[in-house]
């Protein structure tokens, strides 16, 4: 299944564009989903018709879904109250009331995140379009799974589990409590349900397309948003600027906003027109309601953007080769809009962990780059090159 996420400032339309390319994939017979985690049923609003946590269809081939982050917030705590009742009971606590239990912030993004891994794992959708929240949660939330498992294996390594049997042995000879065998269970079974959804969003079928108003702030925000994406490893495809003001205008208030979009417009097709494309949808003079008004706005389809989903197998970031021209391996590390000034490494063991900005991930190394010494990295038209040269104590002998 193909899956297209969208994201961009807030206020830029984001859930307009979403419905639009999802109802226009819809039209052509593709059998699409539009999920979104908005707790006011914006998506509804849009579309026409009410949306909430049952999927329903909404237009021939859309189903619309929005998941209930209250049910699955209450689900979730009341689970865990149920598993942690023996300590709950000696600690003398008083149980909480499912009526009681209020979300917290960020169960909407969760209950998002729970929904496009069931959705993933469906073959009832051709097409899933998720409309994401704006680009700075956006782009943590996509982040949440790599860094919960990673937290995981940190805090339980899978590997001490084996050695159960001798925890009791060990817990007396420590004077500390060991691990219990349900708490690996728990995070094992959570690292199950995090893998699905990383799956999910890394999947070589999966694309991202920016929302934004042009202008300046739209300007700032795409460039910020495309670092962080790359940084991800994802890949957008499409820029889209939303709400465009046409050119001739009698009224000069209108025609000086208009060249202020055209100059914006003109930035973007010169940094990102050749590798994603930049589509513009014209404003229509009022906010867009229901399937008529979607129905015309010049969306791209699933199929129209340039930039074409990989395929299985095809490394995001390339290691080249250049031992025998310049003794090094060159890890290609694609980031566009990044500013050199705001660009840190930090090798660590066998990760590296980069900064680009208010973005930083922590990868592990190739394995051929885990046996090199790093010589020195160059930011050149949108991507970071890391050289690395062999370690002569690590590095295989030739004959």
């Amino acid at each position: 299944m193909r899956t297209i996420l969208i994201t961009g400032p807030g206020g830029a339309g984001r859930t307009t564009v979403a419905a639009a390319t999802a109802l226009a994939a819809a039209r052509r017979g593709t059998r699409t989903l539009v999920l979104s985690a908005d707790r006011t049923d914006t998506l509804g609003t849009v579309l026409g018709a009410p949306t909430g946590g049952t999927p329903a269809e909404t237009a021939p081939g859309l189903t619309a879904w929005r998941p209930d982050a209250d049910d699955s917030f209450r689900a979730d705590l009341l689970a865990l109250q149920e598993q942690a009742s023996a300590a709950l009971d000696l600690l003398g606590s008083v149980r909480l009331d499912a009526e009681e239990l209020t979300p917290l912030p960020g169960a909407e993004e969760l209950a998002l995140l729970r929904a496009l891994r069931d959705a993933a794992a469906s073959d009832t959708f051709d097409l899933l379009v998720v409309d994401l929240p704006p680009a700075p949660r956006a782009l943590a939330l996509l982040a949440l799974p790599e860094q919960l498992r990673r937290y995981l294996r940190r805090l339980l390594p899978a590997e001490r589990q084996a050695a159960r049997a001798l925890r009791p042995v060990l817990g007396r000879l420590a004077g500390v409590p060991m691990p219990t065998e349900r708490l690996y269970e728990t995070a094992a079974r959570w690292d199950v349900d995090l893998a699905a959804v990383q799956r999910a969003v890394d999947d070589p079928a999966t694309t991202v397309r920016l929302v934004a108003e042009p202008g300046p702030y739209g300007a700032d925000t795409v460039r910020s948003a495309a670092t962080g994406l790359a940084l991800r490893g994802l890949r957008t495809d499409a820029l889209i600027a939303n709400r465009v003001l046409p050119d001739a205008s009698p009224d000069t208030w209108l025609a000086g906003l208009a060249a202020q979009q055209r100059k914006a417009l003109d930035e973007w097709r010169d940094a990102w027109g050749r590798a994603h494309g930049v589509h513009e949808v014209p404003h229509l003079g009022r906010d867009p309601r229901g399937t008529e008004d979607l129905a015309v706005l010049p969306v791209p389809t699933a199929g129209d953007a340039p930039g074409t989903p990989g395929t299985p197998g095809t490394p995001v970031w390339p290691v080249v080769d250049r031992l025998a021209d310049d003794g090094v391996l060159v890890w290609h590390i694609p980031l566009p809009g990044a500013i050199r000034e705001e660009l840190d490494l930090v090798r660590r063991g066998d990760e590296l962990v980069v900064t680009a900005g208010q973005f930083r991930r922590i990868v592990a190394l190739p394995s051929a780059l885990r046996r090199c010494a790093v010589d020195g990295a160059s930011l050149r038209e949108g991507e970071l090159r890391v050289r690395f040269a062999p370690d002569p104590d690590l590095w295989p002998r030739t004959q």
